[in-house]
């Protein structure tokens, strides 16, 4: 209900994205900077920073966010005039729509993917680069310059293209920008290959927003009402399983290949070559499948956003 017009939707992704990612930035300086292998007390120093300035965070955004009385006004009037679904109601409504599922899902794996090349990270520095952890705060840094300077060119190609297609374009792009992970052996290397990446994230987190929105708008005509937060508490609940799925991928991986969790061990030629798989090549393989729900189901794309709009203004809504 915030952002109706694609140029509101397009920068408020683009801001939605990128503070975070500045965010992500300070935080994932902190344990390359201090944390030594096998130190346990430089991870508890790094843990104890982290948290305090999560916190801080925490503290600066207790106030929330300001409506307008505009909004407040809206949301009273629909309250009160519209009949209520209960959640499970909203729940069974939401999976048999297809744009949804495909949005829900193409999510899900691209988080899957992004997290377990993350956490990758360390291992790859460590047993496959045989570099110091601080170096990750060079791989970063190319990511996030790579990601914030060509945010503009993203959001202009999406202007131009539609959300979706540059989506479905990012998704294929990402990819083929981790499957360097399988060969590359220097340092130089893996902060050219970083700077692509942030280059090509930037495309999905620019459109990640407006192809959501549409995906709600489609909703919202088929049901009459706004049920944004439901929608958005469904999607969240399958998205965050990533998270477990990442922490499966590097367990089974490791005991496939018998990796030595001694943090002074040198690893075995198939241990270095488990890392390279779960760094590179599954986080490949789960935006390709991404990429084909992408291709296969989603169908919001211009034609069908102008009549879903168009519909929107006739109801009021």
């Amino acid at each position: 209900m915030h952002f109706r017009t694609d140029a509101e939707r397009r920068k408020s992704s683009a801001i939605n994205t990128t503070v975070p990612q500045i965010i992500a930035l300070l935080l994932g300086f902190v344990v390359p900077l201090v944390y030594v292998y096998g130190n346990r007390d430089s991870m508890i120093l790094a843990q104890s920073i982290v948290v305090l300035m999560l916190i801080i965070c925490v503290v600066i955004f207790i106030p929330g966010a300001r409506e307008s009385e505009g909004m407040k006004e809206a949301f009273l009037r629909g309250y009160e005039t519209t009949e209520r679904d209960s959640y499970v109601k909203t729940m069974k409504a939401a999976f048999k729509r297809k744009n949804f599922i495909a949005n829900t899902l193409v999510f899900t794996l691209m988080t899957l993917a992004d997290v377990t090349a993350l956490v990758s990270g360390p291992y790859f520095m460590k047993d496959v680069l045989g570099l110091p952890i601080y170096n990750m705060v060079f791989t970063r840094l190319a990511w996030f310059i790579g990601y914030v300077a060509f945010i503009p060119f993203w959001s202009n190609m999406s202007k131009k293209y539609g959300h979706a297609k540059i989506m479905k374009l990012s998704i294929l792009l990402i990819a083929l920008v981790y499957l360097p992970s399988l060969w590359i052996t220097t340092l130089p290397e893996a902060i050219i290959f970083g700077f692509c990446g942030g280059f090509v994230a930037g495309a999905f987190w620019v459109t990640v927003g407006p192809t959501q929105a549409d995906v709600y708008d489609e909703s919202t005509v088929s049901t009459g009402k706004h049920q944004e937060a439901a929608y958005e508490g469904i999607r969240t609940f399958f998205y965050r399983t990533a998270y477990i799925g990442t922490a499966a991928i590097i367990v089974l991986v490791h005991l496939a290949t018998g990796y030595n969790p001694d943090p002074n061990a040198v690893q075995t030629p198939l241990a270095i070559w488990g890392v390279r798989i779960h760094r590179g090549l599954i986080p490949s393989l789960v935006n390709f499948t991404a990429f084909i729900i992408m291709t296969v189901w989603y169908d919001l794309y211009k034609e069908k956003r102008v009549v879903i709009q168009k519909k929107l203004r006739e109801m009021g809504l």
